[in-house]
C-alpha cells in the first residue's frame, strides 16, 4: 500500500530552507493511487504550505483563444536533488545520494519521478544480472531478500540456420555468466525502490515528466510535469490539473533509451559533438509458464542467425528462471535496410525454431513487452554533464552489447553521479550551476569505460560485405585473443533510420500465420503487456508533417513505421475524405513506449513524448 510522509522543514548547514517533498509512493501502489495534484493539495491544506507557485509552463494548444486554467500558474516543489526515472540507474543515484547524507548526518532532499504507475511498470530486459554494481551499492542483498534466486547454471551459445542449431565454441570467458543471475527486472526494480524508501528517498510514481525547465543563464532548474486532463485537441476537461514543477540544484536524467527529455537535452547542448551517432535494436520479449519437464533452472541460451539476413544483426535469448518461468526474445537491430523486415514476426518466426519450439509446446505466454535498447557502446556515449544536470543510465548508453547487460552499468554509473552530486551540493561552491564535471571523470576513470573499450569494435563488425558471418569471425578473434588491445576502432556507419532502402529495391518479405499455441497475433500479444491509455487525451506520438507519411513513408519505403512498432500503433487506412488515397492512423492506445518510432522513422517526422503519468504498459515478471 502506498503511505504519506508529512511534510516537514528541513535545512542543511550552508543552504537555504526547503520545504521537504511531503510524501512517498511504496512500489506496491495502486495503479494511480493518491497521484493527482488535487490530493497533494488537500494534504496541504490539512498540514500546512508546502507549495510554492510559478506562471511558467505554458501548455501548447491549437486554439486561437487559450483557456485560463492553460496558464495558470504551476506548483512548485522545491528540493535538493531531482531525479527522472525510476530505473535500476535512477533508484541506485538515489540510495547513494542518502547513503552518503545519512553517514555524514547531512539531510539532503532526494526525490525521483516516474511515469509508471507502479515501481517497475515498465521496466524490461532480459534479464540477467551481473551483481558487480549491486554488491557495491548493498554488500548485503541477500540479507535484504532482493529477488536474485535463479543463479545461471549452464550457458549456451547457438548459430540458427532454419533447421540446425550449431553451438558455438570455444565460449569467450565475456560471455560466460558464472556468479550472475536470471531475475524478472520488473521485481527487481520494484525491490530496489523499497530500498530507497528505507533510507529516505522520496518518490513520485505516476508523475510524467515531459519539459526541462531553465534558469535565464540557460541552465537546468527542473523538470515539468505534464498537465492531466486534456482532450485530444488539448482542451481542459472537467478532471484538468495543472501540472507541478520540480526544481533543484542537480538534475539527474535516468529515463531509459532514447528518453524524450534527453533528447531536448542533446540538442540544446550538442552533447553528442565529437562523439559517433547511438545505435539501437528493438527488442521483444514474451514470459512463459513452461511444462515443468521441460524446464531447466539457470539455462542461458544466446542465439544469432536465423531468422534474420546475414546483412542484419541481431538475435534471441531465452533464459529459464524459477518456478517454470522462461523469458524468451529476440533483438533486431535497427540499423536494418528492408523496409518490408518485420521485427515482432521475427520473433514469431525465431520461436518456431526446433531448438527453441520444444521448450515453450505445453506452456502458456504470461507476459509480453517490448522496448528499445543502446547499442553503440564506447563510441556512442554522449558528453555526460551540462550545467545544472546529467545524464545517467541507459539513457546515456552503457549497453555492453556483447554481454547483452546494461543493468550494472546502468547502477554504477547512477552510484557515481549520486556521489559527484552529493559531493557538489555539501561543498562551498561558488554561487550559480553545478555542472557535475566530477562525475564524467570518474565514469571514464571506472570499470564501466574499460568494460566498454574492450569491446568496442564488436557492434560495427557487421559492417562489411560478410555481413553476420564475418561479424562472427572477428568477435571471435576479439573476445578470445585481441581482448580490446586492437589499435583501430571501428565507427558506426550513419544513424539507423538512413539505413532504410526504398522498397522497390527490396524484396517482400512473407511470414507464417500465428497459431495462437507458438505463435501470436500482435494485438493479442500487446494486450499481455498490460497497456492502458486514457482516452481523449492528447496523442503522444506527434506527427510533425502530416503529408510525409503517406507521400515519402508510404509511397516509397512501403509504410515501414507499420511494421517496425512492436504494439500496432501505426496503420495505413483509407482516408473517408479522399477514397483513393490512404492516410496515416495512429492508435497511441496501444503504445508500449518503447519509442522505436522516434527512432527508426525514415523521415525523423514523428516525436514521442510522454502521455499522461501512469499511462502505458503495465508490465509483470519481465
Amino acid at each position: 500500500m502506498g503511505f504519506w510522509r508529512l511534510p516537514r522543514i528541513t535545512s542543511l548547514s550552508g543552504f537555504q530552507i526547503r520545504t521537504r517533498v511531503p510524501f512517498t509512493l511504496s512500489q506496491t501502489a495502486p495503479l494511480r493511487k493518491n497521484l493527482h495534484l488535487s490530493s497533494l493539495k488537500k494534504l496541504n491544506a490539512s498540514y500546512g504550505s508546502f507549495l510554492t507557485s510559478s506562471s511558467r509552463g505554458l501548455a501548447s494548444v491549437s486554439n486561437q483563444e487559450v483557456d485560463p486554467r492553460l496558464t495558470a500558474e504551476r506548483d512548485v516543489i522545491d528540493t535538493d536533488i531531482i531525479i527522472i526515472g525510476a530505473g535500476p540507474a535512477g533508484l541506485s543515484a538515489a540510495i547513494r545520494l542518502k547513503q552518503l547524507a545519512n553517514a555524514e548526518g547531512k539531510e539532503i532532499n532526494v526525490v525521483v519521478i516516474e511515469k509508471a504507475g507502479q515501481l517497475g511498470a515498465h521496466t524490461l530486459s532480459g534479464a540477467v544480472i551481473e551483481p558487480r554494481a549491486l554488491n557495491e551499492l548493498l554488500p548485503d542483498w541477500k540479507e535484504r531478500g532482493a529477488p536474485l534466486n535463479q543463479p545461471v547454471l549452464k550457458d549456451d551459445m547457438r548459430f540458427l540456420t532454419e533447421k540446425l542449431s550449431i553451438p558455438l565454441r570455444p565460449l569467450p570467458s565475456l560471455m560466460k555468466n558464472k556468479g550472475n543471475y536470471i531475475v524478472s527486472l520488473n521485481n527487481f526494480v520494484k525491490w530496489l525502490g523499497d530500498q530507497a524508501e528505507q533510507v529516505g528517498v522520496d518518490v513520485y510514481v505516476g508523475f510524467a515528466a515531459s519539459e526541462v525547465l531553465y534558469n535565464e543563464d540557460g541552465s537546468v532548474r527542473g523538470i515539468a510535469t505534464n498537465d492531466m486532463g486534456l482532450d485530444k485537441d488539448f482542451k481542459p476537461k472537467e478532471n484538468f490539473e495543472r501540472g507541478v514543477e520540480f526544481q533543484a540544484k542537480v538534475t539527474l536524467f535516468a529515463e531509459g533509451c532514447h528518453g524524450s527529455l534527453t533528447k531536448t537535452l542533446i540538442r540544446k547542448f550538442n552533447l553528442r559533438e565529437g562523439r559517433q551517432p547511438q545505435s539501437y535494436a528493438i527488442g521483444i520479449k514474451e514470459v512463459w509458464e513452461v511444462d515443468p519437464a521441460k524446464h531447466v533452472p539457470g539455462y542461458c541460451l544466446h542465439a544469432a542467425g536465423w531468422p534474420l539476413d546475414y546483412k542484419t544483426y541481431g538475435g534471441g535469448f531465452m533464459y529459464h528462471m524459477e518456478n517454470n518461468i522462461v523469458q524468451i526474445g529476440f533483438i533486431t537491430s535497427l540499423d536494418y535496410e528492408n523496409p518490408y523486415l518485420y521485427p515482432y514476426k521475427e520473433f514469431q518466426r525465431f520461436k518456431t525454431h526446433p531448438s527453441i519450439r520444444k521448450f515453450l509446446e505445453g506452456g502458456k505466454v504470461i507476459s509480453y513487452g517490448a522496448r528499445a535498447i543502446n547499442e553503440g557502446g564506447y563510441q556512442s556515449i554522449p558528453k555526460l554533464v551540462f550545467p545544472g544536470g546529467a545524464l545517467i543510465g541507459c539513457t546515456a548508453g552503457f549497453l555492453n552489447l556483447p554481454k547483452i547487460k546494461g543493468t550494472h552499468n546502468a547502477m554504477k554509473s547512477g552510484m557515481l553521479a549520486g556521489e559527484a552530486a552529493y559531493d557538489a551540493i555539501t561543498s562551498d561552491l561558488p554561487s550559480g550551476p553545478i555542472t557535475l564535471t566530477a562525475y564524467e571523470e570518474s565514469i571514464k576513470n571506472s570499470w564501466i569505460y574499460e568494460e566498454l573499450y574492450k569491446v568496442r569494435n564488436i557492434r560495427p563488425s557487421i559492417n562489411t560485405p560478410f555481413g553476420v558471418y564475418g561479424f562472427i569471425l572477428y568477435s571471435g578473434l576479439e573476445l578470445l585473443f585481441l581482448k580490446g588491445r586492437a589499435p583501430w576502432t571501428f565507427k558506426h556507419r550513419h544513424e539507423d533510420y538512413a539505413a532504410l532502402k526504398p522498397a522497390k529495391d527490396c524484396k517482400p518479405i512473407e511470414y507464417p500465420k500465428p497459431d495462437g499455441v507458438i505463435t501470436f497475433d500482435l494485438l493479442e500479444s500487446v494486450s499481455r503487456s498490460g497497456t492502458y491509455h486514457k482516452e481523449n487525451q492528447p496523442v503522444h506520438l506527434r506527427v510533425r508533417d502530416k503529408k510525409i507519411p503517406v507521400e515519402r513513408n508510404l509511397n516509397i519505403f512501403a509504410g515501414p513505421e507499420q511494421r517496425f512498432c512492436p504494439a500496432g500503433v501505426y496503420e495505413f487506412v483509407d482516408d473517408e475524405n479522399n477514397p483513393t488515397e490512404k492516410r496515416l492512423q495512429i492508435n497511441s492506445q496501444n503504445c508500449v513506449h518503447c519509442k522505436t518510432c522516434d527512432i527508426k522513422d525514415v523521415s525523423q517526422n514523428i516525436d514521442w513524448v510522454t502521455p499522461e503519468g501512469g499511462d502505458g504498459p503495465k508490465y509483470e515478471m519481465t
